[in-house]
């Protein structure tokens, strides 16, 4: 599996929602505490882009050498229709400051120097060292994630469906059933592509006793490529 520290990466530096929380700017729009842009750089700190008049980059300018805390809340939401469809959220927390000069014109970048972060998703919850963070690898497919999801959903789902075959009678591999899911009434089970990473695909399966189950890859996939061959062997064994 990612480790909590992949996992944070990969959510830091993915187009999942994120907002900058600043003690004391507490009335700004969210969509005022929304970066344009973020990137993490060599040493793990995290670059933020915001206008030059936001409310973020007036707070980080007023603090000068003052110690301004702030945290990114990301929000990891399912790109397919599903019950249940946040998948996790990740918190970057540290110190900020401007970094001026490294954006365009109308524009500031914000450095967010990492002091904790921590993770809560499909995996669980883990906190997450700044050093490890800042050593971690980012899901080769993250960027890819959202749109094989969706073509996986819409143009493969009798294949996906057909992965339940494979459970027997470990329906569950791993993820037992979230209470509060078998309220979907008797209708037959639908399966729903839920997670990609280079380790394997989460399925959802709706209806009745709803739970998740993974599928793990033969060996971690490096790129889209090496995933359509993992998928091919995935349903291929689904189908015998």
């Amino acid at each position: 599996m990612p480790s909590a520290a992949e996992r944070t990466r990969t959510l830091v530096q993915s187009t999942c929602s994120a907002v900058l929380l600043i003690p004391g700017v507490d009335a700004a729009r969210s969509e005022q505490l929304t970066p344009q842009a973020r990137v993490v750089g060599q040493d793990g700190e995290v670059f933020l882009l915001f206008p030059a008049d936001s409310p973020a980059v007036r707070a980080a300018t007023h603090a000068q050498d003052d110690e301004l805390a702030a945290v990114l809340e990301i929000t990891d939401v399912a790109p397919v229709s599903v019950p249940h469809r946040i998948r996790g959220r990740a918190w970057v927390s540290g110190r900020l400051t401007c970094a001026p000069g490294v954006a365009e014109p109308g524009g500031m970048m914000l450095r967010l120097e990492v002091g904790e972060a921590c993770v809560d998703d499909l995996w669980g919850a883990s906190s997450v060292e700044p050093e490890d963070f800042a050593q971690a690898s980012v899901d080769p497919l993250v960027a890819h994630e959202t749109e094989l999801l969706q073509h996986l959903h819409s143009a493969h789902s009798e294949q996906v469906q057909a992965l339940c075959g494979l459970l027997g009678e470990r329906r569950a591999m791993g993820v037992p059933p979230t209470e509060g899911w078998g309220d979907a009434g008797a209708n037959a089970q639908r399966a729903v592509p839920l997670a990609l990473d280079r380790f394997g695909l989460r399925v959802r399966f709706v209806g009745g006793q709803s739970f998740d189950a993974r599928f793990d890859f033969p060996t971690p996939v490096r790129d889209v490529v090496e995933l359509r061959r993992a998928m091919h062997t995935l349903f291929e064994a689904a189908s015998h």
